[in-house]
């Protein structure tokens, strides 16, 4: 008999205070509620915990509801284990937010005011803390617009002793960029065509924000013509339409076209431009070795110093200068090498007694050579 008492004993559970369980209503009195958990004797719960009737947040239980529970004292005075409903849904919110946050997984946030750190808000039903320096990069300087309003964050810091949530906005928007840089990533093949706004500006090129990342349009990439500034062509805030001619998926970089959105003008350079053909043009600038014309959008031609006169010339600056708008002969348009040799002293009246010379090619030149 010992024998199955004892072991009748090790079958009860073993209750601390703490404890969560899992329990039974077995009944429900206008005083408090009995439930089974298992243990030698039946739990209570003050009917106080339920909420006054009639109120619309006042919690209903009958005979028969499986419920979890929060041991406050594991035996009363009358020998039965004290329980509580609410202190069993606080701890399990506390513990799903702690799985929230070893997932790594984003929550949603109600933000409820601000105070010198950050804003506090409200997270599965606690109160959490997002500092200022997490709070995403579009309001870091103004969070208090973000009162009120409902945000994605994730959780950093769950510690129930110390009643401690932080969570960050910053995290969660990060996590969500990558995510849809990712799809981004997934969907855009080379030579499609996309929308987009320009978010930035840099001597070498500009950033356009395409939704979950972000591209490059480099600044040989803005327009058929030279271009020395990117703001000459475009400003922050931009809505343009541009070409993907470059994934690297792994360094995550896109490359994006302006200029190939429109005809590129050396196609037909050869027909345009033939040897012998008279056009005009606008000096744009000079060199040492000559003086570079805008003869139509995007097409540049070179007329080299020694084809400014048929006199000899110290400086190109002697003879033409920047916005001098000149008729010259075209010597050569090479399609290839996306170059135009021009000549002004082929114009000229060849002084007599001068060699005849056959009209030479300058097109090896270009604006980034200081060849004489």
């Amino acid at each position: 008999m010992q024998d199955y008492l004892d072991l009748e004993d090790q079958s009860i559970r073993q209750l601390s205070h703490g404890d969560i369980v899992d329990g039974t209503v077995v009944r429900v009195d206008p005083d408090e509620v009995l439930v089974d958990i298992g243990s030698k004797s039946e739990g209570v719960i003050s009917n106080r915990e339920l909420g006054m009737r009639g109120d619309p947040n006042a919690i209903q239980l009958t005979e028969g509801d499986e419920i979890k529970v929060y041991v406050l004292q594991p035996e009363n005075e009358d020998g039965n284990v004290v329980l509580s409903l609410r202190r069993a849904k606080a701890e399990g919110i506390w513990t799903e937010a702690a799985e929230r946050e070893q997932a790594g997984e984003v929550v949603e946030a109600e933000v409820r005011e601000q105070n010198k750190g950050g804003l506090i808000v409200n997270v599965l039903g606690l109160r959490g803390f997002l500092p200022t320096s997490q709070v995403s990069r579009q309001f870091a300087n103004q969070p208090e617009e973000l009162l009120n309003q409902k945000i994605q964050v994730k959780i950093l810091e769950v510690n129930r002793k110390r009643n401690r949530l932080i969570v960050s906005q910053k995290a969660a928007m990060d996590e969500d960029r990558a995510r849809q840089r990712e799809e981004l990533f997934e969907k855009l093949q080379v030579g499609d065509v996309v929308k987009g706004r320009v978010s930035g500006l840099t001597t070498y090129g500009a950033f356009v924000n395409l939704g979950g990342a972000d591209g490059l349009i480099h600044i040989s990439e803005l327009s058929w013509d030279r271009v020395n500034s990117v703001n000459e062509v475009l400003s922050v805030g931009d809505e343009v339409e541009v070409k993907v001619i470059k994934l690297d998926h792994e360094l995550s970089r896109i490359s994006l076209s302006l200029r190939q959105m429109s005809e590129d003008p050396w196609e037909t350079i050869e027909q345009r431009f033939p040897p012998g053909s008279l056009v005009k043009g606008e000096v744009t600038k000079t060199k040492k070795y000559g003086a570079f014309l805008q003869l139509d959008d995007g097409i540049e031609g070179l007329l080299h110093i020694s084809e400014l006169t048929w006199e000899h010339v110290e400086k190109t600056e002697d003879l033409v200068k920047p916005g001098d708008k000149l008729e010259v002969m075209v010597l050569n348009a090479d399609k290839v090498r996306r170059r135009i040799s021009l000549s002004l002293k082929q114009l000229q009246e060849r002084p007599q007694g001068l060699p005849e010379q056959p009209a030479q090619d300058y097109s090896q030149y270009n604006d980034y050579s200081d060849e004489e």
